[in-house]
């Protein structure tokens, strides 16, 4: 019914500019006697024309243009939950000064005012000038809003010196869940942004026809949800996008660099290509290795030896946090859980390594000796 009502008025519309045109041109038709007198001649005319042709016009051409605004309406409706006032501020000013600028320009041009059809342009000068404000400060948005914290905070009296930084989430660590947890402790602070390619990129996955990224995809959808309900977690999801990128990593980086963030991820590949181009990482994996137990040689702990290792005699056993823990003799002891003793550690890029001896074998050498 909308889509019909909003048709109907574009044709009025068209049919009143159609008959203006033919009046300002100078094409309209003279009738010697009153038009309901000459009601022959008056479907005859260029009046009548003028008003058949923009009716016209307005009813079918701009037709499509309907669609796309009705769509973009209820894309709008549908994006407006997740604008965050920021965004909201910077897009009414946007409008204010495209408004202001097309004011401006109508002043400037004094024959605008001098025909009739001059008001409709003026109309048009102003919608294409509050168009362009609007979209200029709402791509500009991370910049200008970085540029009104910075001057913020020069104002302020910081007992911090340095700025907590923004953090960029990207689909693995979100898929990976650990950042939930993470953040519920309070280790991470400042405001977790998520773009919307990353979201596209999660919505992929959950549409997978395979069923372990599917269950993948679904598990990172459920985890930020999940976090947007924590009252202590700042999510912010923003809509800065770089078409000209086709990788999302790529773009992920990017959007760091302009609004000087840090990414964080579990994805060893990003992280490097991150920090040859100069943006910080955080890493889970990492940061996993880090709060690991230490653990020292001639330390003592008990293990249980599940199964055989690379070298001959080996037996291999875990820790709680996932640790491997490689026995010399171990495969003795196979499935029993026994008292060893810490030789060495080896830290490698896949996390840490301990290599042990039984403690029974260590009292055993001290009986024969």
């Amino acid at each position: 019914m909308l889509k019909k009502i909003m048709k109907s008025i574009l044709a009025i519309f068209g049919a009143i500019i159609g008959y203006e045109l033919v009046d300002v041109l100078d094409l309209a038709t003279e009738f010697p006697k009153p038009v309901w007198e000459n009601i022959d001649r008056w479907f005859i005319s260029t009046q009548f024309i003028g008003i058949i042709i923009g009716l016209l016009f307005g009813f079918f051409v701009v037709s499509f243009l309907l669609e796309k605004l009705l769509q973009l309406i209820i894309n709008f409706e549908y994006k407006l939950k997740e604008v965050s006032w920021k965004k909201i501020v910077i897009s009414i000013s946007g409008i204010i000064i495209g408004l202001l600028i097309g004011i401006l320009i109508s002043i400037s041009f004094p024959v605008l005012k001098s025909h009739r059809i001059g008001q409709y342009l003026q109309v048009l000068i102003n919608l294409v000038c509050a168009y362009l404000g609007f979209s200029l400060l709402t791509y500009k948005e991370i910049e200008i809003i970085k540029l009104f914290e910075k001057s913020n905070k020069n104002k302020m009296d910081n007992i911090y010196d340095d700025e907590i930084s923004s953090k960029i989430l990207d689909t693995s660590v979100i898929i990976d869940g650990r950042i939930a947890d993470i953040c519920k402790s309070g280790f991470v602070e400042g405001t977790l942004i998520v773009p919307e390619f990353v979201l596209e990129e999660l919505r992929h996955i959950a549409d997978s026809s395979d069923v372990l990224k599917r269950n993948r995809g679904r598990r990172g959808l459920d985890i930020l949800k999940q976090m947007q309900k924590e009252s202590n977690i700042n999510i912010q999801i923003i809509e800065q996008d770089f078409d000209e990128i086709n990788e999302v990593d790529s773009k992920l980086v990017r959007l760091a660099q302009i609004m000087d963030a840090r990414i964080v991820t579990n994805d060893y590949n990003l992280n490097k290509v991150a920090e040859l181009q100069g943006v910080f990482v955080l890493n889970i994996n990492e940061l996993a290795n880090a709060v690991k137990p230490i653990v020292l040689p001639g330390e003592e702990m008990d293990v249980k030896v599940i199964k055989e290792g690379k070298e001959d005699g080996q037996g291999v056993a875990y820790l709680d946090d996932g640790t491997m823990i490689v026995v010399d003799d171990g495969v003795n002891y196979m499935g029993k859980k026994i008292s060893v003793l810490v030789t060495s550690i080896l830290q490698t890029a896949a996390g840490r390594m301990i290599f042990a001896k039984p403690k029974a074998r260590e009292q055993i050498n001290l009986i024969k000796g």
